[in-house]
């Protein structure tokens, strides 16, 4: 019986990776749950959650337009996507600094323009086959080329968000202290966004555009039920991307599912539990609270 269970966890669990599609897809999945969650708990600590959504419309203008110019040329279609999410990021600042307007404000005007623009490109020059690619990815699809470009960019961005780390959490906590220490605050949050626009044009290879940043928050999201230290919600929020991404792909595999958003899904399953059980915040943490005779918080 022992041997039987044995067997079939391995064919349901270790075999599906022997195909080398799948392999490639793991190592990518795992390369992006690395670097994107911490950016996550970033924007939400920051309250720029929607920024991420935005900031994940924006790469599709430059993404549309590369595969107008190379077709599915991951490299070209990467460049171009990272130098629109750049402008737009750029475009964003200036006319929130220029008119006073909100920077989200400006930043989800102008996301709704880069869409815009961006599925018209892509529905001028291909079909909707093409535009289902750009928007949804594919990553069981990854070549090499794309794992390589991934792995690259997630590296760069675990190590540059370690570099900025600290001045990164004063600039959160305490714009003015990091001021007085003779550091650009507006420095630190270009690069962080920076990092974002890098992070999401990795991610639109394998889960799309439009699903690329939801890898960055759900699992930052679900771990803020689960903790309220920063280091325990960039741990958690790590490991709830690296199981919604092993699990996304084992149940792609068997049950003949869109890879992508079986990731996303099971993502979101648990925020959705964790919004019930959590510690912190959540639906039981609330009835625990109320369950609580007067007083006993005090004499805790």
């Amino acid at each position: 019986m022992f041997d039987a269970l044995v067997s079939t966890l391995h064919a349901w669990m270790i075999a599906p990776f022997d195909y080398a599609f799948m392999s490639r897809a793991l190592v990518a999945s795992l390369a992006l749950s690395l670097a994107a969650p911490p950016l996550g708990v970033f924007l939400m600590l920051r309250g720029m959650s929607l920024i991420g959504d935005a900031m994940s419309h924006a790469i599709l203008p430059g993404v549309a337009l590369g595969f107008l110019m190379a077709g599915f040329s991951l490299p070209i279609m990467s460049l171009g996507g990272m130098l629109s999410g750049l402008l737009i990021a750029l475009l964003a600042g200036s006319v929130s600094q220029l008119t006073g307007h909100r920077e989200d404000s400006a930043m989800a005007s102008f996301f709704l323009i880069s869409l815009a623009a961006g599925v018209m490109l892509v529905a001028l020059g291909g079909s909707s086959v093409d535009l289902t690619h750009v928007l949804f990815g594919s990553i069981l699809a990854v070549d090499t080329t794309a794992l390589v470009l991934i792995a690259s960019i997630s590296s760069l961005i675990v190590i540059t968000l370690a570099v900025i780390f600290r001045a990164l959490v004063v600039e959160c906590l305490d714009p003015l202290f990091l001021r007085s220490q003779g550091v650009k605050g507006g420095l630190v949050h270009g690069i962080f966004l920076g990092l974002v626009v890098l992070n999401l044009t990795a991610g639109f290879q394998t889960l799309g555009t439009l699903m690329a940043v939801g890898l960055m928050m759900l699992p930052a999201t679900t771990a803020r039920f689960w903790s309220t230290r920063l280091e325990g919600l960039m741990g958690l929020s790590v490991i709830i991307a690296l199981g919604a991404s092993l699990g996304g792909l084992l149940l792609s595999y068997h049950l003949s599912l869109p890879s992508g958003p079986a990731i996303i899904l099971l993502a979101g399953v648990a925020y959705l539990l964790s919004a019930v059980f959590g510690r912190q915040h959540s639906l039981a943490a609330r009835l625990r609270r109320r369950a609580m005779p007067l007083g006993a918080d005090d004499r805790a």
